[in-house]
C-alpha cells in the first residue's frame, strides 16, 4: 500500500494503464487510493478548462495581430492607509500557472506560492503606486487611475492592447475595460495577486517604520487592532486623511 500511494499521487491522466492494472484488486485501501486519483484528476481537468476559459480575451487579441497583451488590476482602495498599488503584466501564449484567478478568490498562502511563479513566467511587470497624499488630493478613482498608468509606462516592453479590470485610463494604447476582469482574464487574475503581494510586502515595512497600527496584519484597513492604534497614536504619515475616521482627526 505505501508502495502504490506515490505511484497514485503522480497520475494525472485517468486512462493511465496503473488503474487498469489495480482495477481488480481486493485490497478496500487500493480501491480507496484510485478513486482519490480519479477525484483529483477530474478536480485538474475542470481547472485546467476554467483556466483556458480565462484566457478567452487574450487569444481574442493575438488572433487580431495584438502580440504583447497586458492585464491591469490595482488593489487597496478602500484601506485607510497606505498607498493604492497597481500592476500591469503581460504573459507569454504558453503561461501555464492554472490556480492564477481573482486574489479575492486565493489565500494568503496560496498568493504568496504564485507570486514568483507568475514574475518568473511573465514577459513583463510594472508597478505603479499612489500615495496616500496622492488619493487625498485627487481622489481615490483618479489616484487608481494613476497608478495604473504608471504601471504600464514601467513596462518594457511596451503593450499593443490593455485589458483592464473595471477601469479606463488615459493612453494611447488600445484598452479593453473588464468588469470583474480579475475572475474573467488570467493576465488580470495575475495582475491582481502581484499586485495584492506586492502591497501586503509593503504594509509589512510600514508596520516596522509606523508601529502600533498593526498594519502587517491588516494591510491598512480598517480593523479594529488599526481603530485602536488610531486612537492611541492619531494618524500616521501614511493615513488617508480624507478617509473617515482618519479624517475625524483634521476636523
Amino acid at each position: 500500500m505505501r508502495d502504490l500511494t506515490p505511484l497514485f499521487e503522480q497520475v494525472t491522466d485517468s486512462h493511465d494503464p496503473l488503474f487498469a492494472q489495480y482495477a481488480d484488486d481486493p485490497r478496500s485501501g487500493v480501491q480507496k487510493l484510485m478513486v482519490s486519483a480519479q477525484h483529483r484528476i477530474t478536480k485538474l481537468v475542470e481547472e485546467k478548462r476554467a483556466f483556458e476559459q480565462r484566457f478567452f480575451y487574450e487569444r481574442q487579441f493575438r488572433q487580431q495581430g495584438h502580440q504583447l497583451i497586458a492585464g491591469i488590476d490595482e488593489v487597496g482602495r478602500g484601506p485607510l492607509a497606505g498607498p493604492v498599488v497597481s500592476c500591469a503584466i503581460i504573459l507569454p501564449d504558453d503561461f501555464d500557472v492554472i490556480e492564477v484567478n481573482d486574489s479575492k478568490q486565493l489565500s494568503d498562502h496560496l498568493r504568496e506560492e504564485l507570486y514568483p511563479q507568475i514574475l518568473n513566467q511573465a514577459i513583463a511587470v510594472g508597478i505603479g503606486t499612489a500615495s496616500a497624499q496622492q488619493i487625498d488630493q485627487l481622489n481615490i478613482y483618479q489616484a487608481t487611475r494613476v497608478a495604473m498608468l504608471a504601471a504600464v509606462n514601467h513596462l518594457q516592453p511596451q503593450p499593443d492592447q490593455l485589458l483592464i479590470d473595471a477601469m479606463q485610463i488615459d493612453t494611447d494604447i488600445p484598452q479593453l475595460k473588464l468588469i470583474h476582469g480579475d475572475a474573467k482574464s488570467v493576465s488580470i487574475g495575475a495582475a491582481s495577486i502581484v499586485a495584492k503581494v506586492f502591497r501586503d510586502h509593503l504594509m509589512q515595512s510600514y508596520d516596522v517604520l509606523y508601529s502600533g497600527y498593526e498594519f502587517a496584519h491588516n494591510a491598512g484597513y480598517g480593523t479594529k487592532a488599526h481603530l485602536q492604534g488610531l486612537a492611541d497614536l492619531g494618524p500616521s504619515k501614511i493615513h488617508r486623511r480624507t478617509f473617515a475616521p482618519v479624517s475625524n482627526y483634521f476636523n
